[in-house]
Parts: structure tokens; C-alpha cells; sequence
């Protein structure tokens, strides 16, 4: 070959682990402090900041309000709003608890009438409309708790603009809401068109998954005079098919979703990424050495550590 880009005796030279760790701290200044790792969530932050002691970032509080609703308005001093997010969450489950316990309660007394098989005894009337009800509450509820999160992502207080995870969490809370906040509203329609497009097809797939279902049940069970015109293994296959459909739809969904957020998220952080005019590639020889022993000026007694090979840089 014309060009030859790595020879090594022994290849530990090229993958020894500490070739691909780097040091930022100046290991001869004792001062210096070492690299550590951003905790995920800290319960002593998130305390502190609650009491107005310190600033915490926005994946702290939103990490507390999901746990504890209504902490993201006291965070945000916005205190005022939380008779409204513990009245609304609150109010909409009291009315779902006394709907349901209601339902159950007829539910009960119709299975009790039946085991009695009395006929002087009229038949209880289970009023479906209280099921009706008490599942509207519940979502009701649900939506006071997701418009609490919101608005305590909202209303949290950043100078910097645009703030990666408040566009994270706006698309975690509603896709294509980080999209609009970094002003790129054109990404909108891709991912809630998407994310629709997956959900048509969840939907149409579990719906055929479970006709197919209930005619291969109906087609195998004993005793059960069956008279449709799919036989008990066509349904069996069909069966399979959609459920597979169905599994594939519920992935595509996560990853429409996610890849929503995580979209969000970077183009964020490189919202001021300024790439220049002036693009370049730079290729010369180079000798690859462990632990940067040449680029720290000392000498190694085992010249098989070393490898020849090429090196690159990208200019932009």
C-alpha cells in the first residue's frame, strides 16, 4: 500500500485505557481540584433550594415537583398558585374517589343479589355513568398535575438563552414544545405528525390483535358452537402478525418520542455553535505513545510501547 497508517509490535501501545482518559487539572498544583461528576438529583440541593438558599438547575426542580406537586411554584416563589394546583389536583380526585366508590358500591350490591338469586328481590341498577365520571375526574386531575410541571418549568428564572434543559423538559412535557422554544418550529410537524402516525397505528394494530384474539378464543374453546368463517389457526396467525405490529408501533413511539426530546435538548446547547467559513483537514505522520510521554517531553526505554501512525485535525 502507498500509505501505511499504523504499525505497532505491540498493539497495547494504541489501546492501553489511560490513551483515552484525560486529566484538565494540573497534576503538579496541589490546589487543583479534581473532576467530579454532576450528581443527577441531590435531595440537599433540592432542600436548599426550596428554602431560597441557593439556586438549583431546573432537572433539580422539576425532579422534586414530579414527586412533590406544587414545589416548583414555591421555588419559584410563585406562591399565590398553589391553592390552584392543590385545589385542582386535589378536587378532581375527591370527586373520581366518590364516583368510583359509588360505581363499586352498586357493583357490589348487584353481585351480592345475584349469588342471593332471590326473584322477590329486585335486580340493583349498576349506573355505568358514575364509571363515566369518575375516569373523566381522574384525568382531569391528571392534567392539573402535568399543567402543575409546566408551569414550573415556565416560570423558572435563567439567564441563559436559550436554557438546554428547560427545552428538554418542554419536550419531555409536550413534544414539539422544546422544538418552539429554540425556534425551530419547523421540526414541529415532524414530531407530532410522527408520534400521531404511531399512535394511528398502535391503535389500528391492538385493535386487530384483539378481534383476532377473541375469534381464535371463541374458535378453540370447548363446549362454544362457533360458526365464523376464519378458522381457529388463521386467527392464531393474524393474531401473532398484529401483536407483532402492535410491539413494533409501541417501539417506533418510544423512539419518535425520545428522539423529540433528545433533539431538543442538543440543538440547545449548540444554539450559539458558530461553525467559521474557513473548513480545513490536516494529515501528517505521527508517533502514537502512551500516556503522552512525548507530548510531555520524556523518553521510554521500550520503543515497542510506540506505534507509527497518522494523525488529523478538523479545522471549523
Amino acid at each position: 500500500m502507498g500509505c501505511i497508517l499504523g504499525f505497532s509490535t505491540k498493539a497495547g501501545a494504541q489501546f492501553k485505557d489511560k490513551a483515552f482518559t484525560q486529566n484538565y487539572n494540573d497534576v503538579n498544583d496541589s490546589t487543583a481540584v479534581s473532576d467530579t461528576t454532576d450528581k443527577l438529583f441531590s435531595f440537599k440541593d433540592w432542600g436548599a433550594g426550596m428554602a431560597h438558599k441557593k439556586t438549583i438547575k431546573i432537572g433539580t426542580m422539576f425532579a422534586g415537583a414530579v414527586v412533590l406537586p406544587g414545589t416548583a411554584q414555591i421555588y419559584n416563589k410563585d406562591y399565590w398558585k398553589l391553592p390552584i394546583v392543590y385545589g385542582t389536583i386535589g378536587g378532581f380526585c375527591g370527586v373520581g374517589g366518590y364516583y368510583r366508590a359509588q360505581y363499586d358500591r352498586q357493583v357490589k350490591a348487584h353481585s351480592q343479589w345475584l349469588a342471593a338469586n332471590d326473584p322477590t328481590v329486585p335486580e340493583p341498577v349498576i349506573n355505568t355513568k358514575f364509571k363515566t365520571l369518575s375516569t373523566w375526574m381522574f384525568v382531569g386531575a391528571g392534567i392539573s398535575y402535568w399543567a402543575s410541571l409546566l408551569d414550573g418549568v415556565i416560570s423558572y428564572d435563567s439567564s441563559q438563552k436559550p436554557l438546554p434543559g428547560r427545552a428538554t423538559l418542554y419536550s419531555l412535557l409536550l413534544p414539539g414544545l422544546g422544538q418552539a422554544y429554540n425556534g425551530e418550529y419547523w421540526k414541529i410537524p415532524i414530531y407530532q405528525g410522527g408520534l400521531i402516525t404511531c399512535g394511528y397505528f398502535l391503535a389500528t394494530n391492538d385493535l386487530n390483535y384483539k378481534r383476532f384474539k377473541r375469534i381464535h378464543n371463541e374458535a378453540t374453546t370447548e363446549g362454544v358452537e362457533y360458526t365464523g368463517s376464519i378458522s381457529g389457526e388463521t386467527a392464531k396467525y393474524y393474531r401473532d402478525v398484529y401483536r407483532r405490529y402492535r410491539d413494533y408501533s409501541i417501539v417506533a413511539t418510544v423512539l419518535v418520542y425520545l428522539l423529540n426530546v433528545i433533539d431538543a435538548n442538543v440543538f440547545a446547547y449548540m444554539h450559539d455553535f458558530e461553525v467559521s467559513e474557513d473548513l480545513s483537514l490536516k494529515l501528517e505522520p505521527a508517533i502514537i505513545a502512551p500516556d503522552n510521554a512525548y507530548a510531555l517531553g520524556t523518553t521510554r526505554s521500550r520503543m515497542t510501547d510506540n506505534a507509527v501512525g497518522m494523525t488529523f485535525g478538523i479545522r471549523f
